[in-house]
């Protein structure tokens, strides 16, 4: 019988089979050691103006049977590094013995525990129902140890779908829906081209909360420049208070000329606005919020404060004091914090008072300074932010 090579397994009938299998571009930050499951290529909508993600590529449903066949190759990739290297998984990349990108990606999984899974691309649910139900069937029947599924989904698409399909998908093994929500200010949605109003967001989000699925919703600060901000945090935290989701993540808009938004910025009929700005905007957001139950999380390097995180009602004083702690601060402190974050050395102001992170922040800034001048030092943190995009 043949001996199977790195990257493949070898059946009772002695053919090799390869573990390939596709891996999609993005996943959310939460999900980062998840295993990865691409239902479909791309996004169906691809119309969003603050979107780069998938505008080069054509959308297209994967057929079950593909799908069937990745999660095939997935389960003999986690069988065979299970037992590759006494050191688990961790081990056998350290030892070179992980050389396939798809290997790779299980690796990871299953160092991180393999119990969790994230279905790619960027709305797995415009599926037919029967067809996503055949999936995670599949996927629990070949991996029965996951017990968090989760997906991107569209408030358009999830708003079409019935309470039934729903909650088969949570008795399937989903748990867990990410949606970009944005805003939930109608003005700012037709601006953007979101393909959804504050009243689709709304219906799309009850529907999964009342299938007893888990809800995280994505908001966007500084997504309207100036000219809508205070409509975007009020307008969107009355959406989010009558959709009381698991979950509210902070996605800051990180603007560059590729984007179609990047127009409207450079026209002047939204006008772009500093880091302090976006941070008092989301202070109103914050400030906002009412009757939920959701748990803030800040957990993107694009948002100023990386530690904003709390769960309401309880937490709200405090989510709203660390913004006050950041606004109330004198300009060349919040210049330094600024500088600090985007470089990656800071995620909240208590890191500030470590003399080393400082002293590394007060040579930065001086570095900036001297390339950008004084009045160049927003323009100049906004470049260090595009490496992240």
């Amino acid at each position: 019988m043949p001996v199977a090579q790195p990257g493949s397994v070898s059946d009772v009938t002695g053919e090799t089979l390869p573990d390939t299998f596709e891996i999609g571009p993005i996943r959310p930050p939460s999900e980062a050691g998840s295993y990865l499951l691409r239902l479909t290529r791309g996004c169906p909508w691809n119309r969003c103006r603050f979107c780069r993600s998938y505008k080069r590529h054509r959308f297209s449903l994967r057929s079950v049977d593909e799908i069937r066949g990745d999660i095939d190759a997935m389960a003999r990739a986690r069988d065979r590094l299970r037992g590759l290297h006494p050191g688990g998984p961790r081990g056998a990349v350290r030892a070179g013995l992980v050389g396939t990108s798809e290997e790779w990606q299980v690796a990871n999984a299953l160092a991180a525990g393999g119990r969790t899974a994230f279905l790619q691309d960027a709305d797995s649910l415009v599926m037919r129902p029967p067809q996503v139900r055949e999936v995670l069937a599949h996927f629990r029947l070949r991996f029965p140890e996951v017990d968090r599924i989760t997906t991107y989904a569209r408030s358009h698409t999830l708003a079409r779908l019935s309470a039934d399909d729903l909650s088969s998908y949570r008795e399937l093994g989903l748990t867990r829906i990410h949606v970009g929500l944005e805003s939930g200010c109608d003005a700012l949605l037709r601006l953007i081209q979101k393909g959804a109003s504050a009243e689709i967001h709304v219906r799309a989000g009850r529907a999964v909360v009342e299938a007893g699925l888990e809800l995280s919703e994505y908001v966007m600060p500084g997504l309207g420049g100036r000219e809508l901000s205070e409509a975007h945090a009020r307008e969107t935290a009355t959406v989010l208070g009558a959709i009381d989701p698991h979950f509210i993540r902070l996605r800051t808009l990180c603007l560059g000329p590729k984007l179609a938004l990047w127009e409207e910025f450079q026209t002047g009929r939204l006008t772009r606005q500093t880091d302090v700005e976006i941070l008092g905007e989301v202070r109103a957001f914050v400030e906002a919020l009412e009757g939920i139950r959701s748990r803030l999380t800040s957990d993107h390097v694009l948002n100023l404060l990386g530690d904003l995180e709390g769960t309401f009602p309880a937490d709200k004083p405090r989510l709203l004091a660390q913004c006050d702690a950041f606004l109330s601060l004198p300009a060349r402190e919040q210049r330094l914090f600024q500088v600090g974050r985007r470089a990656g050395l800071l995620e909240g102001l208590r890191d500030l008072q470590d003399p080393g992170r400082r002293a590394s922040c007060e040579t930065l800034l001086g570095e900036l300074t001297e390339v950008c001048g004084p009045d160049g030092i927003e323009e100049g943190v906004r470049s260090m932010l595009q490496r992240f995009v």
